[in-house]
């Protein structure tokens, strides 16, 4: 008899547990929201445009402003986190504009010839959603590339365009993708 109260009593604790856990289990999933941010971005923005960026740099560079959209483009669709569309059926835009372009010397060697220089690219970025007809976030970026002096010339500058405007492009998809 005793044996059988032992066992009685060890069904009931048994389901017991087990109702603790499930209840808990349910107030976890249910009663204690948790929100991923920067995990990704918001369903209802599966596509955006991204039109030619302004060049307001004075600078002088012809096809910065192509090679930025370029860039910015191939970035966004190895990403894949937003397909590319036409402004027209987009459901958010990416508007960027350059607002400044430096060229300096970076490394002086002796006799204070220049053996490096340094590009660098200061752009205004604006993300918005079209859905909602928000502005999700606005900055801006600025980055370097840096470009040797001693073979190529005005060609080697190219170099270090390229590497800041692509460092800038990684910096805009970072922010739009993961900014959430």
């Amino acid at each position: 008899m005793v044996m059988w109260y032992g066992l009685r009593f060890a069904g009931m604790f048994g389901r017991l547990v087990l109702l603790i856990t499930a209840w808990g289990s349910l107030f976890f999933l249910t009663g204690c929201p948790y929100s991923f941010t920067g995990a990704s971005v918001p369903p209802h923005l599966r596509t955006v445009a991204i039109p030619l960026v302004d060049d307001q740099s004075g600078f002088g560079e012809p096809g910065l402003r192509e090679r930025f959209t370029t860039e910015l483009t191939n970035l966004f669709i190895s990403d894949n986190s937003l397909e590319i569309a036409d402004r027209r059926t987009s459901d958010s835009i990416l508007e960027g504009v350059i607002t400044r372009v430096t060229d300096a010397a970076s490394v002086v060697g002796q006799g204070e010839s220049v053996s490096k220089r340094r590009v660098t690219i200061t752009a205004t970025f604006a993300y918005r959603d079209l859905k909602l007809r928000t502005k999700v976030w606005e900055k801006s970026f600025s980055n370097w590339g840096d470009y040797d002096t001693g073979v190529g010339g005005i060609s080697q500058q190219q170099v270090g365009l390229e590497e800041a405007t692509k460092k800038i492009a990684e910096d805009v998809l970072l922010q739009t993708v993961s900014g959430w």
